[in-house]
């Protein structure tokens, strides 16, 4: 067990024959004392201040195992992140190449119906050209057939005839 200043000042030396001096030995023993208590109380403050700095050694230490922790949850958590990106991503452009192959078919099923209607429309056009030339060829070929000129000429006669009747019926009202 080591000494303490208290053991040091308590220490009874015997007398011998022509011993040391007592004073000296006294202020000697003093001088001991005082520097052990120094040295005693430094050991005291190095020991707190160690354990001062053990404990904060271990807290840092449970921080760095914390943060190490923690990164390695944001590390999976950003890789997790990334594939759940990766996958909606996938997922998006097949939904965007499916409704790209819609609106495509859409559209071609659309210009082949129009396709077919113009061609009907064309069809349609043509026989009502026919149809419409053959009318006016018709018309023309009874125009220039003489039994045109009868027609006139009928007419004609049917509005002297009226006339005639129309002045014959005013004269006889006049009377």
């Amino acid at each position: 067990m080591p000494l303490t200043p208290l053991d040091i000042h308590n220490k009874e030396f015997t007398r011998g024959f022509r011993g040391y001096d007592e004073d000296e030995v006294n202020e000697f023993l003093d001088q001991i004392i005082k520097d052990y208590e120094n040295v005693v109380q430094e050991k005291n403050e190095l020991f707190t201040k160690v354990n001062e700095l053990e404990e904060r050694l271990e807290h840092f230490s449970n921080i760095e195992e914390t943060l190490n922790k923690s990164i390695l949850v944001a590390q999976e958590s950003a890789e997790e992140v990334r594939r759940n990106a990766k996958k909606e991503s996938q997922l998006i452009i097949k939904e965007a190449e499916k409704n790209a192959d819609r609106i495509i078919n859409d559209a071609l099923n659309k210009s082949r119906k129009i396709e077919l209607e113009i061609e009907e429309l064309k069809k349609q056009a043509s026989v009502y050209r026919t149809r419409f030339k053959m009318l006016i060829e018709a018309q023309l070929e009874m125009l220039h057939n003489d039994d045109w000129d009868e027609v006139v000429d009928t007419e004609s006669e049917y509005e002297e005839e009226n006339d005639q009747s129309s002045y014959a019926g005013h004269v006889n009202s006049v009377d």
